[in-house]
């Protein structure tokens, strides 16, 4: 029973919960502390604070905990599943209608336009990332324009290049 709660539980924050992982949090407080009493006010807010320091989304690592410390591997995998659902179902959909209708102007003239943005988007992103921090030896500006090179010339395949990045970092901070 308690692994239906738990996909039931969390497949309606997920359907519901707008706006990201923390307006999802007082969702998952609400069924988990208040109304099936799972868990006390206190254990909540220990594993918010797990969730929060642990890796990933927040309402995602929420829901992995309060899944695992009410129904183990197979809850954790139930409440993590279900919150996610409702989004897979939605993009399933709207993937479907896209194809369906990728040659329509109202479709296809947007998709153009958005191609600038996102590129706007992501230089602007890599530029904030280009502090003092990031870039604080000459092995870092080796390693950034190796990769551009060796990514737009070559075609190296950015998985390897993120790999070797890592290894290389890794390899000058022991020396």
């Amino acid at each position: 029973m308690i692994y239906l709660q738990l996909f039931w539980v969390f497949f309606k924050i997920g359907l519901f919960g707008f706006g990201g992982g923390y307006t999802m949090v007082s969702m998952i407080r609400m069924e988990v502390v208040d109304d099936y009493q799972w868990m006390s006010a206190g254990e909540y807010a220990d594993l918010l604070a797990i969730s929060q320091m642990t890796p990933g989304p927040i309402s995602i690592n929420t829901a992995t905990f309060v899944g695992f410390t009410q129904g183990g591997i197979l809850g954790s995998i139930l409440a993590t599943f279900a919150l996610c659902l409702p989004s897979i179902i939605l993009m399933a959909f709207v993937v479907a209608l896209f194809f369906k209708h990728k040659e329509s102007p109202y479709i296809k003239k947007p998709m153009e336009l958005m191609t600038p943005v996102v590129a706007g988007l992501i230089i602007s992103a890599a530029i904030l990332m280009c502090d003092k921090d990031s870039f604080s030896s000459i092995l870092s500006f080796v390693i950034f324009g190796g990769t551009v090179v060796a990514h737009y010339f070559f075609k190296v395949n950015p998985i390897l290049l993120i790999i070797v990045s890592g290894v290389l970092g890794w390899i000058w901070g022991i020396i």
